[in-house]
């Protein structure tokens, strides 16, 4: 079975408590379909289990088959750097169909966010060295496709359905309470 290698830390994007029971952690990326099928998955797993867990998200973007995905990851960081990580990671999830420049300004608007500074950002590729070390983190753990799941450092190698993720998870807090 697949370990993280990298452990979650201060870099990374977490929702939920630190000190939350469960781990669940995504390499994920913004133009992948199957990311885009999990993204609604997720925030119902967050909600089932409430203060028990805590949620990272991690760039992995296929570049070579999703064209828009760095752009979008890009965008993400750029929106983390001024605090609006998760409404820029769901608005580019709820409107993957669109990923585009007219998407990330748009997005970008609606969270105050400053538009020539991103379109600086994205053009001198300002946040690309974080999406990398995101990428390896996830090669040295083991991924080779999106969305990849780990669940307190164990790579999650079964479905990413709500029924799947639930009962992985609550295995994971059954064991630990062993």
């Amino acid at each position: 079975m697949a370990v993280l290698k990298v452990p979650v830390n201060s870099s990374d994007h977490v929702q939920g408590p630190d000190d939350a029971p469960l781990t669940l952690l995504e390499y994920g990326d913004y133009e992948c379909p199957y990311c885009g099928l999990a993204h609604p998955i997720i925030k119902r797993v967050q909600r089932h289990f409430g203060e028990r867990l805590r949620f990272v998200f991690r760039n992995f973007p296929l570049t070579q088959i999703h064209p828009n995905a760095e752009a979008a990851a890009e965008v993400a960081e750029f929106a983390g750097a001024h605090g609006r990580f998760w409404e820029m990671h769901d608005g580019l999830y709820e409107n993957q169909q669109y990923l585009g420049d007219k998407l990330y300004m748009t997005l970008a608007t609606q969270l105050a966010l400053p538009i020539h500074e991103l379109r600086v950002a994205l053009a001198a590729g300002t946040y690309a060295p974080r999406i990398r070390s995101d990428f390896l983190s996830g090669v040295r753990s083991g991924v080779n496709g999106t969305p990849t799941f780990f669940i307190n450092s164990k790579r999650h190698d079964g479905g990413f359905e709500f029924d799947d993720l639930v009962g992985a998870l609550e295995m994971e807090y059954l064991r630990q309470a062993a």
